[in-house]
Parts: structure tokens; sequence; C-alpha cells
């Protein structure tokens, strides 16, 4: 089986808050990105700075907080975005949704939002996706978060993304 080269997310690039409530800001070198590894398709940053999609048909940019007793808690709702970035001249977009997605634990039912990134303004700011909330079974076994950007359907050709990274944040 064909692997795509991609780019292994590091935990260390993970902050934690906890004003004005517990929250965790995942740095773009934080995610797994598919292709993220070929500078072909992909710019991801040694440091600071967004990585950016220069052109894939396969969005898939995931992450996972593992479980831990400062991370999320049987019970809580927690809330995930993006804060992404459209360059002036991003194309592939057009009738074209991601897919904002999480679970909790490996075996976890995925909770998933559409999202349609052609409907930001055309003014090359950053700006945060909708939220995607997620509440933690008070049974789990498995705590870890698992969560992601996709767009592996339409098979269209896309670039111009930039993502600045993504906020986890529990509810109160």
């Amino acid at each position: 089986m064909n692997q795509k080269p991609h780019h292994e997310g590091d935990p260390s690039e993970v902050e934690f808050t906890v004003a004005p409530t517990r929250s965790w800001w995942f740095k773009p070198r934080a995610f797994s990105i598919v292709w993220g590894n070929d500078d072909r398709y992909w710019s991801v940053p040694k440091a600071g700075g967004p990585a950016e999609l220069l052109q894939v048909s396969w969005l898939e940019v995931t992450s996972i907080m593992p479980s831990s007793e400062d991370n999320i808690v049987a019970g809580k709702k927690y809330a995930i975005s993006f804060r992404l970035q459209m360059k002036q001249g991003a194309f592939g977009w057009n009738g074209c949704s991601v897919c904002l997605m999480c679970k909790i634990g490996q075996g976890g039912k995925y909770t998933a939002k559409k999202i349609k990134l052609v409907d930001q303004p055309e003014t090359d700011e950053e700006f945060e996706t909708e939220k995607l909330e997620v509440t933690v079974p008070a049974d789990a076994n498995d705590m870890r978060l698992y969560f992601g950007l996709y767009e592996v359907w339409s098979g269209r050709w896309k670039g111009g993304l930039l993502i600045h990274g993504a906020r986890v944040e529990e509810q109160v």
C-alpha cells in the first residue's frame, strides 16, 4: 500500500491556558498533515507562521489531544475550531465544503460540521471557523480527543489555504 508522505504532529506544539476557560491552542506543527512533508503540496514552517496549502486534492489535517488529568474530563463539553486564512488567488473551493470532525477515543463515533470556505470574505484576513462541540461520554474509557479538518470527497485540486492553528476549549 502506498503511504502518503505526511507531517507527523508534535505534541510539544500545543499551548494550554486556564483563563478565562481551560483551552488548548494547537500550532501548525501540532498537526498530522497528509502530504505535509512534500513541498510541492504544503509549506509547514519549522517555527512560527501558518501551514500553507499550496495544492492538494486530499485535505486531511488532524491532531489528537491525549488523555491526562490536565486534559478532557468525562461529562464535560468541548468546542473545536480552526483559525484559517484564504490567500488572494485561493482556488478549488467553490462549491466545496470542508468538514470539521471530532471524536472521543479511537473507537468513538465522529461528530461533524460542514464549513464552506468560499463564503469567507476575500480580504486575506484570518478567521475562525464555526465551532464544533462534543460532549465527553461519562463512561468513556479512551479519553483522547481526535479532531481534524477534511476535504477528501470532491477529488478537486485546491490551494491557497493558510492554517494558523486550532483551539479546543472547555465549555462552561
